[in-house]
């Protein structure tokens, strides 16, 4: 039998010369805003995305012009930590070097900028640069940005099991000097060999995605992520971790091999083995994921088809060390705590609600003016959390007034927020993502406020409901572990799942295909009003649903996801 032909990125892979390919080349080449398509596949690794602005496409084409191509670069800031003259930096780049002027926080708690010019892209990242930050590994076939719990109360608890985070980061970035020599001006060192002791010279499959969450909070939403680790503390002090792999959100609309699923808990390990479970878990993704259809190359997939215990069993025997059974911990809220709290040592901390993550200055809200503003008097930390909120974190109580004055005057403070808005996550989607098939961040905002009208109608108000939104089924903003999942088919509709439970441990399913807005709320406005009347004390939106047999329960997403 002859051997079965790798899916195309593979010899992209082992052709790049280690990430290289000719990105240099592609560089120097001023008559395209674009790369060759090789290398847009390459410049993944390196943090960036090539995109277009699709509500100019059809002009541009008509006026047979090129699609005007831009890039989106997405930073690399484990747990989602930069300091206030780092946020300064990060803000003077936006205003720059890119035509989208503002800031983007994301799902995985971190920044991204939209609109970079190929021309500009060299700048930025050496501007990132001189700031301690970058963007090697944000996206690629790699490790990508490593999230982590930024629990502003236990802050001793945060500290540690952020170190456990910042050092998985660091230590499992890709060794190639690509990034350095490409866009740090860094010399080519001849007669050395490049080697990848985790990655490989094909590095892995696919994306791989890593969180490290601190109960009770789920913030992180750690079952959606490829490895998570879920911090067990005694009497305060961080002693280990429950490991579970095998989380991920991406499908493909109407193709039944593809699912999203939650991670399988795999036991307890002390907090000294995680570097040894996490390179376990990555080789033998790296060595049995499948590398001939894309689409199946998940570890999420590579556990399906060959087993939970035998996965087990071969990651025991690359870390040297078997799992304990796994502690018991509480899972609970995934929402962030606005406004002021108060952690240890005297410090307060300040979450501000930023709408989908765009940070910009807009009438009546000059939100970047105002983070800036604060940045320049802060003498704590800036962390961005996986819902795409800030955290002005470590502030003196002395310092409290100022802070929040700033956050107030700029539009940062005093928004009538509901717990379902402040819940709820969106996707980029259009203009700017290739792959979108229908609007998620700009109609966002809009669609919470016919939600938040509809509990107001049915006196649920007071009920918290996680909604998700997302332009396509990639699942960039986790819909399908949202009570409410919204996922674009085509412009104005969507594909309605229902049934996640509210602390993102169950999987929704979906409940209607390919409607309307209209079909939509009346749908959520009849389930609203049995909500009201029929639920039990305590009863969430997700459970209620599953409860009353409006979708059945995913409790294993290969056999009930689709079913």
């Amino acid at each position: 039998m002859s051997e079965q032909k790798l899916a195309v990125n593979e010899y992209l892979k082992i052709d790049s010369d280690y990430l290289r390919g000719d990105i240099q080349g592609g560089l120097d080449t001023q008559v395209t805003g674009s790369f060759s398509d090789g290398d847009q596949q390459l410049i993944k690794f390196h943090g960036f995305y090539q995109q277009d602005d699709r509500d100019l496409r059809n002009e541009r084409k008509e006026q047979k012009l090129e699609p005007l191509h831009s890039f989106m670069l997405r930073a690399r800031v484990p747990g989602g930590i930069c300091t206030p003259a780092q946020w300064l930096e990060v803000d003077k780049i936006s205003s720059t070097l890119t035509t989208s002027n503002s800031i983007r926080l994301t799902t995985r708690q971190t920044f991204q900028y939209h609109g970079i010019p190929k021309r500009n892209l060299k700048t930025l990242i050496q501007g990132l640069d001189r700031a301690a930050l970058d963007s090697i590994a944000a996206c690629g076939d790699v490790n990508r940005n490593v999230m982590c719990n930024p629990n502003p109360v236990e802050s001793k608890l945060h500290a540690q099991a952020y170190a456990v985070a910042k050092h998985l980061s660091d230590h499992l970035l890709p060794h190639t000097r690509a990034y350095a020599e490409i866009w740090l001006d860094e010399e080519k060192l001849l007669g050395t060999e490049t080697v990848e002791p985790v990655y490989g010279k094909t590095y892995l499959p696919r994306k791989f995605k890593m969180a490290v969450a601190v109960p009770p909070d789920n913030d992180v939403d750690v079952y959606t992520n490829d490895l998570g680790f879920i911090a067990v503390a005694e009497d305060g002090e961080l002693v280990g971790f429950n490991l579970v792999a095998g989380g991920g959100m991406g499908s493909t609309h109407g193709e039944v091999e593809t699912f999203p699923r939650l991670a399988d808990d795999f036991g307890f390990i002390k907090t000294d083995d995680v570097t040894k479970f996490a390179e376990a878990v990555m080789t033998v993704q790296r060595d049995w994921g499948n590398r001939v259809v894309r689409k199946r190359a998940r570890l999420k997939y590579t556990i399906v088809d060959h087993g939970y215990e035998a996965f087990k069993a071969e990651v025991e025997k690359r870390a040297g060390v078997k799992f304990e059974p796994k502690r018991d911990v509480i899972i609970g809220d995934r929402g962030d705590r606005y406004g002021w709290v108060e952690g240890i040592d005297n410090k307060f901390h300040l979450t501000l609600f930023i709408e989908s993550g765009r940070i910009k200055d807009m009438p009546g809200q000059t939100l970047q003016t105002g983070l800036r503003e604060i940045a320049k008097i802060h003498k704590g930390d800036f962390r961005m959390t996986s819902n795409q909120n800030m955290i002005i974190a470590g502030v003196a109580a002395e310092d409290k007034a100022e802070i929040e004055g700033l956050a107030r005057k700029h539009g940062l403070l005093g928004q009538v927020l509901s717990g379902t808005r402040g819940h709820s996550i969106a996707c980029v989607a259009l203009p700017t993502c290739p792959l979108a098939m229908a609007e998620a961040e700009r109609y966002f905002p809009e669609f919470i406020d016919h939600i938040d009208a509809l509990q107001a109608k049915h006196g649920i108000s007071e009920q918290s409901i996680v909604v998700r939104m997302t332009g396509c089924p990639n699942g960039c903003a986790r819909p399908f572990a949202a009570e409410i999942g919204l996922v674009g088919k085509a412009p104005g509709r969507y594909n309605l799942y229902l049934g996640a439970s509210f602390e993102g441990t169950r999987l929704n399913k979906m409940h209607k295909e390919n409607i309307q807005e209209a079909e939509i709320l009346a749908e959520l406005d009849a389930l609203f009003g049995r909500y009201a009347t029929e639920r039990d004390a305590g009863e969430t939106f997700g459970n209620f649903t599953v409860r009353i047999g409006v979708v059945k329960a995913v409790n294993d997403a290969a056999k009930d996801f689709h079913a």
